[in-house]
């Protein structure tokens, strides 16, 4: 299968006069189109700066990045890049820029210069995905956390991307918010055949992806399906991070002598084990 994103050899630090503290450090990830990749770890690994790299908001200090075979490096390619690859940030406030919801959405194609007609299509089938089609005449800011990324993810495939990245899109959101964003990228994946990178510290958000990746200081130390990454509760704790809480209750029964399987991902899954 074809990428959507390689990355080759990445080295990146914020202070161009002192390249020995990189916070990326010679990273190679390759995103096929159609996949689904979640990358984890704690603050400061670097998943949040490769984000930023990825949709071109940052320049490589060594090292390339291609999505669809243009390089971010290359200013006059930048905007075709953001438009193949959109993000989606933590903070839904900061992406919202107009007074109605249907008028945010039309907001990312009236600046590619889209026909209008086009672009009322383009709004009510973004609405549809996500939806929020009933909320086109709301007012943003009247809207629930959930509803107002929603919102957000809305305006960004109103661009029409093959790719999206989203930026720990549920970090600010309520339990209910998180799974109607959840819902909604795993519908934008499985059904319209996005690609999505989802940077996340959620681990149950993680049970979802096709391939998982654990970033420390910069580089890649664990990669695989959820189901091989998080077997490995031992070493994603030494990392400081945790694991979705059914694997971790398997595990802990594991330790106390029952003979089920560590790679454990779902209650029913536990409930057929015991």
């Amino acid at each position: 299968m074809e990428n959507m994103i390689s990355i080759n050899n990445l080295d990146f630090s914020y202070n161009e006069e002192d390249k020995g503290v990189k916070v990326i450090d010679n990273l190679n990830i390759s995103v096929k189109k159609g996949e689904f990749l979640v990358i984890l770890g704690h603050n400061g690994s670097g998943k949040s700066t490769l984000a930023k790299l990825i949709n071109g908001l940052l320049t490589p200090t060594s090292g390339d990045i291609l999505v669809e075979n243009m390089n971010t490096k290359n200013p006059e390619e930048i905007w075709n890049i953001r438009e193949k690859a959109g993000m989606v940030f933590q903070n839904p406030d900061n992406q919202l820029v107009a007074t109605i919801v249907e008028e945010d959405v039309a907001f990312g194609p009236e600046n590619l210069g889209v026909p209008s007609e086009e672009i009322r299509k383009r709004v009510d089938k973004a609405l549809e995905l996500v939806e929020m089609s009933k909320y086109k005449k709301h007012a943003p800011h009247l809207l629930s956390g959930g509803q107002k990324q929603r919102i957000a993810i809305a305006g960004i495939l109103a661009m029409e991307p093959d790719c999206i990245i989203f930026d720990e899109p549920t970090a600010m959101l309520d339990p209910t918010g998180r799974n109607e964003v959840m819902k909604t990228i795993e519908t934008l994946n499985k059904k319209e055949e996005k690609t999505i990178v989802l940077i996340t510290h959620f681990m149950d958000e993680a049970v979802k992806a096709d391939r998982v990746i654990v970033m420390e200081k910069g580089r890649i130390v664990l990669e695989g399906t959820p189901r091989e990454v998080f077997s490995q509760v031992d070493t994603i704790k030494s990392l400081g991070l945790d694991v979705p809480q059914v694997t971790e209750l398997a595990h802990e029964l594991i330790k106390e002598g029952y003979d089920i399987r560590p790679d454990i991902l779902t209650i029913e899954e536990l409930v057929d084990a015991i």
